[in-house]
This record gives structure tokens, C-alpha cells and sequence, in this order.
């Protein structure tokens, strides 16, 4: 018999604690839960899947003939992460993951204990859906809505009470999870401003940026007035909804260029243009982020981990990469004429910071 698993492969996992990783025993029976996780990718498309995290219930070691000591030792030296009581996963995987990668798993650990299985919401169920966590504060606790009815939240879950119509509810993941539609409303109704943003720039950009340059403005429009029709109908956070939903634009490519946006708009830049095209060599065209109308000057979000992800070099070595963006840039430079900026994530802690670094690109807004 083999493993039965739910959102990843059939093949079974080697087990950290048992010689030969307990392949045998495990193919005497042993079942695992496989919690694949979305994870956001940093060069601008929605998500990428990982290889499957799997979950292993305190019953199944017992059965691999782990007892209490050997797991203690495991969780101790770290080989053995704890997702939830009695849910565990393997400590190179779990240090491996990113954040959405790990609340992905810690839903699918409270499913797979629960008697009846929960309905996943807000942040975690913007992770389950692909889309990014910027800086939320309760990615170590699992979001869930329940009847007003039903008992207290268990350990490591926030729970938020509600009903949720049948076209709210999907299954993904092995999970039931609120809908994209739902998600982002929930999560522009209770979030930070920038928290919001960033998952609602990522739906609009996962649905209706169709290529290079090219963006279905009425179908994120459509999006958003349904979004709107759901917080029309709660109790609290239409205001701060409306404001995200006002401000969100699936054309910013990664989190980065969302924060940056934000940033922007404090420093006071009101004409921000996204994606500006420019005229490259041999019938090429270059996307830019940002255009600063108002002062004709041009900005760029600059994640580094694009020089020295593998992944993303695409056989490219980290220094023809960088040699590459160079001969971008000085292009976009001598063809605009404009002033051009560069910035990273250490500039926009704060909007004085990002402000900092335009000036030393002569760059300022005009108020």
C-alpha cells in the first residue's frame, strides 16, 4: 500500500530520524500529509510551487518506531520542526520554505486534526491562493471564519466569526479556502494599508496582466467592483477596503514595486505611470516601473535576488547579468534623456529613506 498523501506526489518521503530515511516502513503503510506550498516568486509571476512540504503525525512516527526520546533529540537539534501539536515536518524543509510556504503547511496541518475541516481565510488563504506576505504580523497563526455558533478558536488559530455563502468557499490545497474574490476583500478590510496593497496588486496581477506592457484594465475593474460588493456587505472596514481597493494596480510586478508605490505617493509624486515602455535595440522595447511624470524622471524596484538566483539568471552567470541590466539602463538613459533611480528593499523602510535615495539621483517631487 502506498502512502496516501493530499496536495503532492504519491512517492514516498525519506524520514529523518530512521536509517534508509524508512523507506521500508513506509511502504508497509505509512501515510503522510503533503502540504505543497504556493510560494510568490521575486521576478514577477504569481507563484511558484515547491517541492511538497510533508506533515507527519505523531501516530505515523509511532508507527516508524519513533518514540518519545528520538523525537525530543529530533526537535531539540532541529532535524524535526513541530507545525502544530502532533503535526510535524522535516527541519531542512521547513528552513528551506518562505513564509507563504510555511502558512500554507500550517493550514494543512490544522486540516488534517481537525474533526471538521475549517475554512481558511485572510492572510493565510491569500498564501494558499500564491499571493505574497508583506510584513504580516500573524503568519505563525492560521486564519479561519466560523459561525457565529460554533466554539472558541484552538492554538495557533485566529478566528473570525461569520457565514460565508456556498460561492465563497473553494478547495485548494487539499483545503477548504475562501475565494480569491473573498480573500482579498477580507484581507483589504482588516490588514495594514501596504499589507492589502501588496495582495491585492498580486490577484490583479496573477488574472489580468496578459504579457509584456499589456494589462486587461475592465477585467480589473470587474474584479474590483465584485471585491466591493463583498465589503459593501460588512460590518467593519469598508473605509480602509476602498482606499486599498482605490489604490491597487496589478501592473506592479513584484511586492517590492508595491511598497515602492506606496512610498512614492507619500513622498507626494502624484503622476506615477507603471511599466513605461521604452524603444530598445532591434525592435526590442524595455519596461521601466516607474515614470515620474510630473518631473520626466524614471525609477526602478531592484530586487537583487534576480543576480544570483539561479532560477532566474537563466544560464546567465550573476556578472553577465549585471552586465546586461548596465547596458539596459545606459540604453533607457541615453534614448529618455530622463533622470533615472535605482532602489532596493533597504531604501523603503520608511518614505524618508526612499526619499533620500531620489535625491541623490536629483530626483524630488515637485510639491
Amino acid at each position: 500500500m502506498r502512502p496516501k498523501t493530499m496536495g503532492g506526489t504519491d512517492a514516498a518521503p525519506q524520514h529523518p530520524l530512521l536509517p534508509d530515511g524508512g523507506r521500508s516502513r513506509l511502504d508497509r503503510g505509512f501515510s503522510t500529509i503533503g502540504a505543497r506550498a504556493h510560494v510568490p516568486r521575486e521576478d514577477g509571476e504569481q507563484a511558484r510551487r515547491m517541492p511538497p512540504m510533508r506533515l507527519l503525525r505523531h501516530d505515523d512516527l509511532v508507527l516508524l518506531g519513533v518514540g518519545p526520546r528520538r523525537l525530543a533529540t529530533a526537535l531539540r537539534t532541529g532535524s524535526v520542526v513541530k507545525v502544530r501539536p502532533g503535526v510535524f515536518v522535516r527541519g531542512d524543509a521547513w528552513n528551506a520554505a518562505k513564509p507563504e510556504a510555511r502558512a500554507v503547511a500550517r493550514a494543512q496541518a490544522l486540516t488534517a486534526v481537525s474533526t471538521i475541516p475549517p475554512v481558511v481565510s485572510h492572510e493565510t488563504a491569500a498564501a494558499v491562493h500564491g499571493l505574497p506576505l508583506y510584513r504580516a504580523d500573524d503568519r505563525e497563526r492560521v486564519h479561519v471564519i466560523a459561525a457565529s455558533g460554533r466554539p472558541g478558536a484552538a492554538a495557533g488559530v485566529i478566528r473570525h466569526r461569520g457565514e460565508l455563502p456556498d460561492d465563497h468557499v473553494i478547495e485548494l490545497e487539499g483545503m477548504r479556502v475562501t475565494s480569491l474574490v473573498r480573500t482579498v476583500a477580507d484581507v483589504a478590510r482588516t490588514t495594514t494599508f501596504e499589507q492589502g496593497v501588496t495582495i491585492t496588486d498580486a490577484a490583479l496581477r496573477e488574472h489580468f496582466v496578459t504579457g509584456p506592457g499589456r494589462y486587461d484594465f475592465d477585467g480589473a475593474e470587474d474584479f474590483r467592483q465584485r471585491v466591493l460588493e463583498i465589503v459593501r456587505r460588512a460590518p467593519h472596514g469598508q473605509t480602509r477596503a476602498r482606499r486599498v481597493l482605490d489604490f491597487a494596480d496589478g501592473r506592479a510586478q513584484l511586492p517590492g514595486e508595491s511598497i515602492s508605490r506606496i512610498r512614492l505617493r507619500d513622498l507626494g509624486f502624484r503622476a506615477i505611470q507603471l511599466q513605461v515602455p521604452v524603444a530598445g535595440p532591434r525592435n526590442t522595447t524595455y519596461f521601466v516601473d516607474f515614470g515620474l511624470e510630473e518631473i520626466t524622471a524614471l525609477g526602478e524596484f531592484d530586487g537583487a535576488i534576480k543576480y544570483v538566483d539561479g532560477r532566474l539568471l537563466d544560464g546567465r552567470t550573476s556578472s553577465q547579468a549585471l552586465d546586461e541590466e548596465k547596458q539596459r539602463e545606459d540604453w533607457i538613459r541615453g534614448t529618455t534623456q530622463r533622470r533615472f533611480a535605482r532602489w532596493g528593499w533597504p531604501h523603503l523602510r520608511t518614505a524618508a529613506q526612499l526619499g533620500a535615495r531620489l535625491e541623490a539621483f536629483g530626483i524630488r517631487p515637485l510639491c
